[in-house]
């Protein structure tokens, strides 16, 4: 970027980028917590719903891009998204269909284990998708990218975004319980990571897809189809990689009262940060070590806020150090 910031054509590049727009495909469901075996609290939930809810307390207006049922549980997540600050345009009710249902019981370190209720194939994605423009933000993942009755018409979307210029931030989110499928469903995260401009996923999501606990041998793989890579580890940091660097960054000390949403709301701290830092498509293969500790550092925070309640977003006064 040239280094007068007050050239017309400058002016003109920031004005576009303040008005970009954030976007998250992704399921909608109701969680309920249970803690010792009784239930502890019940809130609007789903990996990508969780990124884009704190997305909107930060005040960006974001669009949340699913299917609910016609039903109670939707009307609560319908509601609780627009009290948020999250556009409800591109959510889709469906007649005859029951919102999912998540049941996530908190271990003794407060990780979560869930029991998921959902018809996977009464979901279509078949609603008006947006008019993406370049430098629009888009989060994607889970398990919802990988339905055969949603793949279709996700991946129609995604490759538009991506065509029109759109920078793309893909968690896979591939947990334990789905590793039994790796063989059939690998081919379709690959494709998943080649639409992505940042791929970001635990350890044990890509322990899942490479059947390997080598935290650089996780990353040569997935960068045979996006350069940029973020692994986080939980206690052990996060480690980052970009063209030929490599960077670790340690996690913050903290008491977690659930891990419920942390990964979730990095990926909700790298928007975040794409946004603040004016960064476009077209730059983030090229990205300098010190505007991406600016992005990581940002995503550890919000991971780390989110890790100190019970809820799976950042809290409506939080505010960046």
């Amino acid at each position: 970027m040239p280094e007068d910031l007050n050239s017309p054509v400058i002016c003109i590049f920031l004005e576009t980028l303040q008005m970009r727009k954030i976007y998250g495909i992704g399921e909608a469901l109701l969680d309920v917590i249970f803690k010792n075996n009784q239930p502890v609290s019940a809130t609007a939930g789903g990996s990508t719903l969780n990124a884009i809810v704190s997305l909107g307390r930060m005040g960006h207006h974001p669009y949340f891009i699913s299917e609910i049922g016609n039903d109670r549980i939707g009307d609560l997540i319908d509601t609780f998204l627009l009290d948020n600050g999250v556009s409800d345009q591109y959510l889709f009710r469906r007649d005859g269909t029951r919102s999912p249902l998540a049941l996530a019981f908190l271990n003794e370190v407060n990780d979560a284990e869930y029991e998921i209720f959902k018809d996977y194939a009464a979901q279509a994605l078949d609603g008006k998708m947006p008019d993406f423009k370049e430098n629009d933000l888009v989060v994607f993942g889970s398990f919802f990218s990988l339905n055969p009755s949603v793949r279709p018409q996700l991946l129609k979307t995604l490759r538009l975004a991506r065509d029109m210029g759109a920078t793309i931030v893909y968690d896979p989110n591939y947990r334990n319980h789905h590793a039994h499928k790796i063989e059939q469903l690998k081919p379709m995260l690959e494709e998943n990571f080649a639409l992505a401009h940042i791929v970001r996923g635990s350890n044990e999501d890509f322990q899942n897809i490479y059947k390997t606990s080598d935290i650089d041998e996780m990353a040569v793989q997935v960068s045979k189809f996006c350069p940029n890579v973020v692994i986080t580890a939980a206690a052990a940091g996060v480690y980052q990689f970009s063209a030929n660097q490599k960077y670790h960054y340690p996690s913050r000390a903290i008491v977690p009262i659930s891990t419920i949403g942390a990964g979730d709301n990095f990926n909700a701290g790298i928007v975040h940060a794409l946004l603040k830092e004016h960064i476009a498509t077209k730059e983030i293969d090229t990205l300098s070590s010190e505007k991406w500790q600016i992005l990581v550092e940002t995503a550890i925070g919000f991971a780390s806020a989110v890790c100190c309640s019970m809820e799976n977003y950042i809290p409506k006064n939080f505010k960046t150090s």
